[in-house]
């Protein structure tokens, strides 16, 4: 592993782990550095290059895991903790929340992944939910907000964000941003509908990537493997901090600095591009 590979593997899991979980685009973020700067499919060749994107956001997601690993135990084992628990969120309302994004990437993985990842996509979906992340919330502020926590979640509001979800597969325009303002817009405090947003992105993400690395597991070469483990453990180090920093930071910020960094980045990456 020369130290190219290496600058380059540490790099791509920096942004993946500094950007998976913000409303800022993660898959954005990967095609913007690497078409720009690091060129890692030059480096690695297309499909191993595309294999290393799906375990970095592995690191991520065990970043998750880790962060929320009570609130896994207790929904995983409800039954028995139902009674001296009271009112918990539950795994069934997380499951509503998947079913609408895991259905439609399901059917339409080869596609996003032919025609959708591109700059241009990006730049579009990085504008448009930005938009939506302002309207969010300037809507909050026009109602009162009945969801403080995400254990008074409804399977209303589960099966709703589960809706804007959708709108991630788009690439630039970010799951954690749809996914958030759409718990911020159904009457959810920010905190709350980023607690739902990150609990649900785990088996969305694990099927996501585990389908993935059922197709590719050709290229975990003796070449690959410590290119792809160092940018799995910046992934995760890097998600660690970012998750933690950002849940004590969105009840206070809220969504529109997070939108106008998107509509500033998405003008400067359409100047150097275009």
């Amino acid at each position: 592993m020369s130290l190219w590979e290496f600058f380059v593997s540490l790099i791509l899991g920096f942004v993946e782990g500094m950007t998976e979980f913000a409303p800022v685009s993660s898959t954005g973020h990967m095609i913007i550095v690497d078409e720009l700067w690091l060129h890692s499919t030059d480096l690695l060749g297309e499909s191993v290059a595309n294999t290393f994107k799906v375990v970095i956001q592995l690191g991520s997601i065990l970043a998750v895991v880790v962060i929320f690993k009570d609130r896994f135990i207790q929904m995983l084992h409800l039954g028995k903790q139902s009674e001296q628990s009271g009112n918990k969120l539950k795994l069934s309302q997380v499951i509503v929340g998947i079913i609408p994004a895991g259905l439609l990437g399901f059917a339409f993985e080869d596609y996003i992944d032919t025609y959708l990842f591109s700059v241009k996509t990006v730049i579009i979906g990085l504008f448009l939910g930005a938009i939506l992340m302002i309207f969010a919330d300037v809507f909050q502020k026009k109602r009162n907000v009945k969801t403080t926590t995400v254990d008074q979640i409804t399977y209303k509001q589960a099966l709703g964000m589960g809706l804007f979800q959708c709108m991630g597969l788009w690439p630039g325009f970010s799951r954690s941003g749809s996914t958030m303002s759409g718990g911020v817009i159904l009457g959810m405090s920010h905190r709350a509908s980023a607690d739902f947003t990150f609990i649900m992105a785990v088996p969305v993400m694990l099927g996501a990537s585990g389908l993935s690395l059922i197709k590719n597991w050709q290229y975990f070469t003796l070449e690959a493997i410590p290119f792809f483990a160092v940018g799995f453990i910046s992934a995760f180090i890097f998600a660690l901090i970012a998750i933690r920093f950002f849940l004590k930071l969105i009840n206070r910020v809220q969504l529109v600095p997070f939108a106008i960094y998107r509509i500033v980045l998405a003008g400067a990456i359409f100047v150097l591009y275009f």
